[in-house]
């Protein structure tokens, strides 16, 4: 089939206009409006989007989100690098503890891997960048395993530190939230997005109180592990760490570092996904750490598991199945799960970076799947424009427009013009 080449470049065009639009001076901002700060895992993505035209740039997004590494070496989900009185909750509510404003949790640390992919594509270029880069990286992942842990599982302690805010996996969690106390306060996302596509007043009240709570406690890990509510052992923090552990061990040798600290986490890892494997579903599942409860979902996380380099064969037909049921990739949750809702945020639309990560996987074990759902997440984007995510049964896009994660998906993996396609 002969494809629009002048449409391509075009669109290639485009996405590299929305990076430079987003780029605030060393770091990009996800959308105007919506997110007028630095987040952690979008940043890491930006990069490899930077990277197909100005390498110099990418390492930069890396090197400035590690600015705001806090000293017991956590990276913040949330940078606030420059004053918005107009966002909710900012720096005032979050009171982070870092040489940066910022968040008092993390995100997926995709930030390895992206480092390794832009490092492979100019070594020499990199290789500076990398050396000054290892010991931040290797501080924040030794961190996740002094702190995130259950069964060798990754948890997370607030739905936003997964990236999947609203996702169905934190609803046993927060449903044990009473929000008392937490006030009144106004919600920016609403204001720029229709309601109906992001999380409800309900979840909202009780992530608002997991922030008041980390402040009361000053952010002390040690204390907020005792009596929390919320603590899910998550697959998307799980595999992403373990991919992330497998890339920084690579450089690690490139430096002629020991690494086995980290080929000691990267057995730990392995087994802890396996504590992930829900029978019933036949995939892997988050599993409620103090309930001890599955969240029983079928979600794209689910299938992360070959980009952390873990190849189950049982997990294939459960993705050609979603797959069967999804126009343009693989569906933040499963159509055929009652919770499932295509337009609202991660209970329903695809996200190309997730798309990214889980053909990057399948393609790396030489499943046909993955390249299968490259073209798809571009023939999505082509069609359908640079939206935050998008409702898997039509395409429709939906949250944010001009987002930089989506920009940088087409140039570093999904534009035809990336591959020669």
């Amino acid at each position: 089939m002969m494809r629009d080449t002048s449409a391509t470049d075009a669109r290639d065009e485009e996405a590299r206009s929305i990076l430079q639009r987003n780029d605030r001076g060393g770091y990009t901002i996800p959308t105007s409006g919506l997110y007028p700060y630095q987040w952690n895992w979008d940043s890491a993505f930006a990069a490899i989007g930077f990277a197909e035209f100005d390498m110099d740039r990418a390492w930069a997004e890396i090197e400035t989100l590690f600015s705001g590494q806090w000293s017991n070496g956590m990276v913040p989900h949330i940078l606030f690098h420059v004053e918005d009185e107009g966002y909710y909750p900012g720096p005032d509510v979050w009171q982070g503890i870092g040489p940066i404003p910022s968040s008092g949790i993390s995100q997926p640390p995709v930030a390895a891997t992206m480092a390794r992919m832009i490092h492979a594509q100019d070594p020499d270029a990199g290789a500076h960048h990398i050396a000054a880069l290892y010991e931040p990286m290797l501080r924040w992942h030794r961190w996740f395993m002094e702190w995130r842990l259950d069964r060798g599982a990754v948890c997370v302690t607030h739905p936003w530190e997964a990236g999947r805010d609203n996702a169905p996996d934190w609803d046993v969690g927060l449903a044990a939230i009473d929000p008392v106390g937490v006030g009144t306060y106004t919600r920016r996302d609403t204001s720029h997005v229709d309601s109906a596509m992001r999380p409800t007043k309900y979840d909202y009240d009780r992530y608002i109180w997991l922030v008041q709570r980390g402040v009361r406690l000053g952010w002390d890990e040690a204390a907020m592990l005792k009596d929390t509510p919320f603590r899910v052992a998550d697959p998307t923090m799980t595999f992403i760490l373990l991919r992330a552990c497998r890339d920084l061990a690579v450089m690690g040798r490139d430096l002629g570092r020991d690494v086995s600290e980290i080929e000691g986490w990267i057995a730990t890892l392995e087994a802890g996904a396996e504590t992930l494997w829900n029978p019933a579903l036949g995939c892997y599942d988050s599993r409620d750490a103090v309930a001890g409860t599955w969240s029983g979902a079928i979600s794209n996380a689910s299938f992360l598991n070959w980009y952390a380099g873990i190849d189950r064969s049982e997990v294939l037909p459960v993705l050609k199945t979603v797959l069967s049921q999804s126009k343009y990739g693989v569906p933040s949750l499963a159509s055929s799960d009652p919770r499932f809702d295509a337009k609202r945020y991660w209970r329903g639309p695809v996200w190309g970076m997730m798309n990214l990560m889980i053909g990057t996987g399948l393609s790396e074990f030489g499943y046909s799947e993955g390249e299968d759902l490259r073209v798809l997440t571009g023939d999505l984007i082509a069609e359908h424009g640079f939206a935050e995510y998008f409702d898997p049964t039509d395409g429709a896009p939906a949250g944010g427009s001009t987002f930089t994660w989506t920009a940088a998906v087409w140039l570093g993996w999904a534009s035809p013009n990336k591959t020669g396609a």
